[in-house]
């Protein structure tokens, strides 16, 4: 696939906001005297991809989550201040805010059941107060494109409804609303991507016919980051949107010109409700159900600009802005090359358990049920490693295939994630990274991976992955596997005692298979030594 070469290595955004951020000190660096930004909803898709871009526009980042460790992983995390707090915690919140100049409200329950609505403004309203309280100069919110006058999705209406109470919090705001985000590991993205590839024809509801103006996730950040220097004055919201207005039909057809597959056959049909084809979306692609509803919702709106006034604060790049054939170019580029920085899946699954595994077993009440299995392996620590990180994804869990896509079915079926994530990269691993229907609690580099379940389980369940050298060789190691499982009730006892009986199968085929592939790659590059040696 043809790409032009800056549409394979973008430069920072800051680049065509010269004059209006910052910049960089002599050492490459933000100022110390810098305005200082806080970012919340730094582990979802925007949030972790606006902090770089603001350090590369010269501002200094202090960067707030509710469980900072998270963050360790991140390329960015030594050059920014971290703060932890809930921000519907009105004391956490407040205290991360002080001495901040701007602040990024990045935060949204989409997709998190039926409270939603209540969660998001009780959220918004402890923000925009801590906020005043703070003496926070502004409020920047990404919102979602709306037409007026008519009955919104329950999620367009909540977000409008944020905006709004942000707008009146006594802090000037900047609310940009947006359609169709594109950009690579966007659920908008995923879910149009996996519809046209995996589907040569389909039937589809009539809102495929109403008109989007998608825009690229490149210049949603442009107008985040060039947002935080508007004039104090202003306190208002902003349509944003790429150069082209689309049909989502029109949108599946271009994205199959420009992956290369064959003109898709599209027929519509009228008796697909926004639940129907949530549950349709949900088995097709990676994206749940509880997710695939709100933006199948967001959907049945048509969703095109009415202004472009933000371009009197923020003026469009020499270039214009990005149109829907090259933002798909540069989202598929950047998927062949594993270079996706944050996915939709990096926010946690709503309702999902996010309590570490406990270090005192009786904090499980007596009942933390273990199974735990170890092996020596004919391969060194590093070898044993590579196999490990690797795991999940198109690599599979190298035991049982049929029983792990059962089980991932079976948790799409009552609104898990189910295997269908997949892995941000194919060989590398960060913490609070998802890998299929696990999510990565912590890592120590060359010795430990421990993974979180996110599946709908009746009760918490952990998988550890553990490597040691034997003490003995250099060409052998040690692999330590432990499944943990905290019950919930009667109901998690039976699920444990239930699977159990099968875990010799599922998990002591896993380890057998994880230790012959190390084993494999570890002979492997022994004979190409071998005969790299025998070639000189």
């Amino acid at each position: 696939m043809a790409t032009a070469p800056d549409d394979l290595l973008p430069a920072p955004v800051a680049d065509t906001l010269v004059g209006l951020v910052p910049g960089l000190g002599p050492d490459g660096h933000p100022r110390a005297d810098a305005p200082l930004v806080a970012v919340t909803g730094v582990t979802g898709y925007v949030g972790g991809r606006l902090v770089p871009e603001l350090l590369a526009a010269g501002y200094r980042v202090r960067a707030i989550a509710r469980h900072p460790d998270r963050l360790r992983g991140r390329p960015w995390y030594a050059d920014v201040e971290v703060a932890a707090a809930d921000a519907a915690d009105p004391e956490q919140i407040r205290a991360a805010l002080e001495g901040t100049q701007i602040a990024y409200y990045l935060i949204h329950s989409l997709g998190s059941g039926r409270s939603f609505e209540s969660t998001d403004r009780h959220t918004a309203l402890v923000f925009g107060q801590a906020a005043r309280e703070a003496g926070v100069e502004r409020i920047v919110y990404l919102g979602g494109l709306y037409p007026e006058g008519e009955d919104l999705s329950p999620h367009l209406a909540s977000r409008t409804e944020v905006g709004e109470i942000l707008l009146a919090s006594g802090v000037p705001t900047t609310v940009l609303r947006a359609a169709v985000i594109l950009g690579s590991g966007s659920a908008s993205f995923e879910m149009m991507r996996y519809l046209t590839e995996r589907l040569p024809a389909m039937t589809v509801p009539r809102w495929v016919e109403n008109r989007i103006q998608p825009i690229s996730i490149r210049d949603v950040l442009r107008y985040l980051v060039g947002s935080a220097a508007m004039p104090a004055e202003v306190s208002r919201g902003f349509d944003i949107g790429g150069p082209d207005v689309l049909t989502y039909r029109d949108m599946m057809q271009r994205y199959a010109a420009a992956s290369g597959l064959h003109r898709r056959v599209i027929v519509g049909v009228p008796v697909l409700t926004p639940k129907l084809s949530s549950l349709w979306v949900s088995l097709v692609t990676p994206v749940p159900g509880g997710l695939a509803r709100p933006l199948v919702e967001s959907l049945v709106h048509e969703v095109v600009c009415d202004e472009h006034d933000i371009a009197e604060h923020v003026p469009d790049p020499p270039g214009g802005l990005i149109g829907f054939d090259r933002a798909v170019r540069l989202a598929l580029q950047r998927v062949q090359d594993a270079a996706v920085t944050t996915r939709w899946s990096s926010a946690s699954v709503p309702g999902a358990p996010s309590d570490p595994l406990p270090s005192d077993p009786d904090w499980a009440g007596g009942s933390l049920f273990v199974d735990e299995r170890q092996v020596t392996v004919d391969a060194s620590p590093a070898a044993l490693w590579r196999v490990l990180e690797a795991v999940g994804g198109e690599r599979g869990w190298y035991s049982w295939g049929l029983a792990w896509r059962v089980r991932g079915l079976a948790d799409r079926l009552v609104g898990g994630p189910g295997l269908r994530r997949g892995r941000r990269d194919p060989l590398q691993l960060l913490v609070d990274d998802a890998v299929d229907f696990w999510r990565v609690e912590a890592i120590e580099e060359g010795s430990l991976l421990r993974l979180r379940a996110e599946m709908r389980v009746p009760g918490l369940a952990w998988l550890e992955l553990r490597v040691e050298p034997t003490g003995t060789s250099d060409a052998r190691s040690v692999f330590s596997q432990r499944a943990l499982f905290h019950p919930k009730g009667l109901l998690g006892q039976l699920y444990w005692w239930s699977v159990y009986p099968f875990h010799g199968i599922v998990f002591g085929g896993m380890q057998r298979n994880i230790a012959r592939a190390a084993e494999t790659a570890e002979r492997a590059r022994t004979d190409r030594r071998v005969s790299a040696a025998g070639g000189s």
